[in-house]
Formats: C-alpha cells, sequence, structure tokens
C-alpha cells in the first residue's frame, strides 16, 4: 500500500453489563461497566478500531498523516499533552495506529511486533471479592478446564477470609497443576507495614509468586519496604500512565514485577518502552488484559514476558474478537490488526437502550489506615 492519510474519527460509548467485579475497595462489587470504542478512519479505507476514545486536540497532531509511522506519532503525541499531565489520554489513539498499521500489512498487530506466536501465557482473575465461595470456586475450576494453572485473589478486608479463600482457589486450581501459581492483589489497600505483617501470614500456609499493589502505586520506598520483607514478588504498575512514572519503581528496587495496564502504557508503544526498561534490569513483565485483549499483542513479543492477568474472554454485545483459550494460552488469531469485528446496529441498540452504572469505585475509606 503506498500513501494512505488519517482522515476522521468517531466515539462510540455505551454502557454494558460484564458480571460482579469487586475488590477491597469495592467490596460489594459492579456489574455495568462505562466503555468506549474508537474509529480512527483513514482515505484507504482501513478503519483502527480499539477500546477508548480521543478528542479534537490529539486527532489534529495525527490528522493527515500516515498512520504507519506510529513510535514518531506517538512521540508527537506525548509532546502535545507535555504540561497537561493527561498521558493516559494518547493511549487509545496510540492503539489505533498499530491497528491500521496492522490491517495495512494484512496482519495481526502481534506480528506486525515481531512475535514469534501470537499467544502469551495467562493466569485467572477473578475479581472476587463479591463472590460467595461457591461462585468463586466454579470460576477457578472453569478456568481449570481450560488448563490455566495459576490464579490471582482479592484480598485485603479480612485475613481469615482471605486464608479460606486462598485455599479455595489453590484446590480448584490443582487439576491444571498439582502446585498452582498463587498471586493476591490488595489493590493499595494497604499501608506498607499492613501489607508486611499480612502477606506473612498467608505466607505461613501459601507460596505465593507475588502480591500486587500492597501500598500507593507510586510509594517507592513503601513498595520496596514490602518487597525486602516478604518472599513473596512485588508486582505494581498497571495503573501508572507514563514511562516516567515506571522509572523511578524499577531504579530504587521497588518492584520485581512490571505490570502494563489494558492499553499498555499511554499506549502499546509506551508499553514497549517499559517494557525494554524493565528487560534491561532483568525484572518479568506481566499485562492486565481488558476485552480484547490489546496489550496481550505486545506482550507476545517480549522476551520478558511472564503471565497476564485474564479474567474471561467476554466482550461488549457490539463487538467480537477472534481470541481463544487453549492449555492455559491465550491465542490470539490471524485476523489483521486486533480482529474487533463491530455489529454497528447492536451497538446502536445499546445506546438507545443504556444500563446504569454508578461509574468505578473509589478508594475505599479508611485504607491504609486501619
Amino acid at each position: 500500500m503506498d500513501g494512505m492519510k488519517i482522515t476522521g474519527y468517531r466515539n462510540e460509548a455505551f454502557v454494558w453489563r460484564w458480571r460482579n467485579y469487586g475488590d477491597a475497595n469495592n467490596p460489594g462489587g459492579q456489574e455495568c461497566f462505562q466503555a468506549s470504542l474508537l474509529f480512527l478512519e483513514t482515505d484507504a479505507g482501513l478503519t483502527g478500531i480499539v477500546p477508548g476514545s480521543t478528542d479534537d486536540e490529539l486527532f489534529s497532531v495525527v490528522e493527515g498523516r500516515d498512520p504507519r509511522g506510529v513510535t514518531g506519532l506517538w512521540k508527537q503525541l506525548n509532546d502535545q499533552v507535555f504540561k497537561q499531565n493527561r498521558q493516559a489520554a494518547i493511549g487509545p489513539l496510540d492503539n489505533a495506529l498499530w491497528d491500521l498499521k496492522a490491517k495495512a500489512n494484512d496482519e495481526p498487530v502481534w506480528r506486525t511486533f515481531g512475535a514469534k506466536e501470537g499467544r502469551v501465557k495467562v493466569y485467572a482473575s477473578g475479581l472476587d471479592m463479591p463472590l460467595s465461595d461457591d461462585k468463586m470456586a466454579a470460576y477457578y475450576r472453569e478456568m481449570a478446564s481450560l488448563g490455566i494453572n495459576g490464579g490471582k485473589l482479592k484480598v485485603g478486608l479480612d485475613i481469615e477470609d482471605d486464608r479460606r479463600r486462598l485455599g479455595i482457589m489453590r484446590d480448584c486450581l490443582k487439576p491444571a497443576k498439582r502446585e498452582p501459581y498463587l498471586m493476591i492483589d490488595s489493590n493499595e489497600f494497604w499501608s506498607p507495614k499492613q501489607a508486611i505483617r499480612k502477606v506473612a501470614r498467608l505466607e505461613e500456609d501459601f507460596d505465593l509468586q507475588w502480591v500486587e499493589e500492597p501500598a500507593r502505586r507510586w510509594d517507592w520506598r513503601g513498595l520496596r519496604q514490602v518487597s525486602q520483607a516478604v518472599r513473596a514478588a512485588v508486582a505494581t504498575g498497571e495503573n501508572l500512565h507514563h514511562i516516567g512514572e515506571h522509572m523511578h519503581l524499577i531504579a530504587n528496587e521497588a518492584v520485581d514485577v512490571v505490570q502494563l495496564g489494558p492499553d499498555g502504557c499511554a499506549g502499546l508503544t509506551g508499553g514497549l518502552y517499559v517494557a525494554g526498561m524493565a528487560h534491561g534490569h532483568e525484572k518479568p513483565v506481566s499485562g492486565v488484559t481488558g476485552p480484547g485483549q490489546i496489550v496481550a499483542h505486545l506482550l507476545a513479543s517480549l522476551p520478558n514476558h511472564s503471565m497476564t492477568e485474564l479474567k474471561d474472554l467476554k466482550t461488549p454485545p457490539c463487538w467480537t474478537i477472534p481470541n481463544r483459550i487453549e492449555d492455559g494460552w491465550l491465542l490470539l488469531g490471524d485476523a489483521p490488526g486486533f480482529g474487533i469485528e463491530v455489529d454497528e446496529a447492536k451497538l446502536c441498540e445499546m445506546q438507545a437502550n443504556p444500563l446504569s452504572t454508578d461509574g468505578e469505585a473509589p478508594r475505599r475509606k479508611g485504607a491504609g489506615l486501619f
């Protein structure tokens, strides 16, 4: 394909019902989530389609440009928001550029990144705080039946509940592995000293691979304190939105497993640079997949990728992806780009009959204090 120019964009917002997810900050859970799809259009008839949205200011940076120059455009987008403190906003636009670049090459994004195979090792994450023991057990048994041999439990409110539920998760995953990989996630609910005490108690009975966000995401002193005091690794980074935010965590030995969010870090381009920084410090990288598993296309190409969080393969009713799980691996398929196919009629129906949502839950009162 010769010349190609970006000509327009549109955001399509909607609310969809996933399933009941919650953590220590929102133990009652939430079922309906706000979402959006970004359509980035070109004069070549190709459209980049990714979760998220953009705005006129950011679009003006890429308008009329060839979308295949992704990393150069990413730098220009970063320069645009230099003093605005909203690097996260460029993520969907960056990802749409990767979708277009791969579609222009008639290949999946994972191949555009140079991955040998379009697959990543995954572990199960039920975001299970609101679930009864029976419902939680059913979820992890289902994941084990797909060959998934690791799981991550939401913890933080009651250590005895955490101990009991961690045992349930372990036992349900045993059909896939005699000693499953066990992780816990307190979602920044603890102070560093609280985390050390509580993780140490759990480590009396369980061999934990890592504890996720045991202190505030930016608290490199506290995170390092936890890492040095417990046997488990400390994982963090999924809620960081600029490569500079990762730099001080890595440089100060405050993170053992470097995490990338569902969109990478200010997009997959930023995620690529963070992964390189981690690799230079001999740190493994893990990811957090959302609907569409966008970040998995990047992770498949990384030499330091370990395993990545998978909740399920459910997508909003208005779009589909070709991904599937096989023997504990997420297989990304060979469809061009990210493989997202949109049912425009269903999208319009969802927008015409919106569900209600309370939005994302805030940090729980008393977190880090009690």
